[in-house]
């Protein structure tokens, strides 16, 4: 069975959550029409996109107090998503090849860590129910 979160706790992570959704908008309209757009501005919402998005998980794993195998696993993905970023914003830099190996090498462990178990679902999963929860869920409603 999930839990829900007090609209209190929840309202951050989806302000932040509506925010990046809007700055992929804008991203999307540049890719369209990009005379609209300052010349440098494809990077500077690029990586604003990803880091928001990484902020915002946080955030939520935060507000609903995720296990420390959880929270672990959450910071592993958020720095992901901002090596990926840091590689948007400094395309020029030296190390942008090496930000972007480290989120690849970063996403990589992370699917491999949901694919192998780790950590273990917790009872009050959010985004995957086992056979039995679905049961128990459907025989509550």
């Amino acid at each position: 069975m999930s839990i829900r979160l007090h609209r209190s706790h929840a309202i951050l992570p989806l302000v932040l959550g509506v925010i990046t959704l809007a700055s992929v908008v804008l991203l999307f309209v540049q890719d369209a029409v990009p005379r609209l757009f300052p010349p440098a501005s494809h990077d500077l919402l690029a990586a604003f996109s990803l880091a928001m998005i990484a902020t915002a998980y946080l955030v939520f794993q935060f507000a609903r107090r995720s296990a420390s195998m959880e929270m672990a696993k959450a910071i592993l993905l958020a720095a992901a998503f901002l090596f990926w970023a840091a590689n948007q914003f400094w395309p020029r830099l030296p190390e942008a090849t090496l930000f972007n190996d480290i989120a690849i090498g970063l996403f990589v462990l992370d699917v491999f860590l949901v694919i192998s178990g780790w950590p273990p679902a917790s009872k009050d999963s959010l985004f995957a129910q086992g056979e039995e929860e679905r049961r128990r869920a459907r025989s509550v409603q």
